[in-house]
């Protein structure tokens, strides 16, 4: 499968109302669900920006995350598939196995191309596609996980003027991905993880670091 017209410059999709940021993308490996369990069952029912979530899984077999996540968290939760138009507070699961785009139009692709960092999917092409695609209307977070993926993606987020959250070492089950991030010395901030979610409100609704 090609990659998506998201590699192409184009002009951001229009913004959603009442929000600073239109999209957050949050990443884990090692120890994400519990992670991300917290992160999303802190944000209320109308969070006005869409939610991408990338965790990485054994990619030989089906997922049972948003599952999962749903008996945890009040926003809708759906896996990601080709052609998914991005909403205002939904949640989006990255499937295993596939890389996730998002296109300059606000939907998503979907690629079997190569692993990057030996994962697929990947924090770095997600984050780099949402950078091109949202630029500086767009949150990249880092949370738990092993290896250094989307150190590459939170790089180009804030190129294009986006924010970048990572989790910090304290509440971090494993940092290696957070550290490799905060390493690259562009993450705006560091934030236990209990604070991470009252953060994305404030930012998505206020704007400002």
């Amino acid at each position: 499968m090609q990659l998506s017209h998201a590699d192409q410059p184009n002009n951001p999709p229009p913004a959603f109302a009442n929000t600073a940021f239109d999209v957050v993308a949050i990443a884990a490996s090692a120890g994400g669900l519990k992670a991300l369990s917290q992160v999303l069952s802190d944000l209320p029912t109308d969070f006005p920006a869409a939610v991408l979530v990338l965790q990485h899984l054994e990619r030989t077999h089906p997922s049972l995350m948003a599952e999962i996540l749903r008996r945890r968290i009040s926003l809708p939760i759906k896996q990601t598939e080709e052609g998914d138009n991005l909403s205002p507070g939904q949640v989006y699961i990255a499937q295993p196995n596939y890389h996730v785009l998002v296109n300059s139009d606000g939907t998503l692709s979907l690629t079997q191309s190569s692993t990057v960092n030996f994962v697929r999917p990947s924090a770095d092409v997600l984050f780099e596609s949402l950078a091109k695609s949202y630029r500086d209307r767009a949150i990249a977070v880092v949370l738990t996980g092993t290896g250094k993926d989307g150190k590459q993606g939170v790089q180009a987020i804030a190129k294009m003027g986006g924010m970048v959250i990572s989790q910090d070492q304290e509440t971090a089950e494993h940092f290696g991905m957070p550290s490799s991030a905060i390493d690259t010395g562009i993450v705006n901030l560091i934030l236990p993880l209990p604070e991470i979610a009252e953060t994305l409100i404030r930012l998505v609704q206020e704007g400002g670091g």
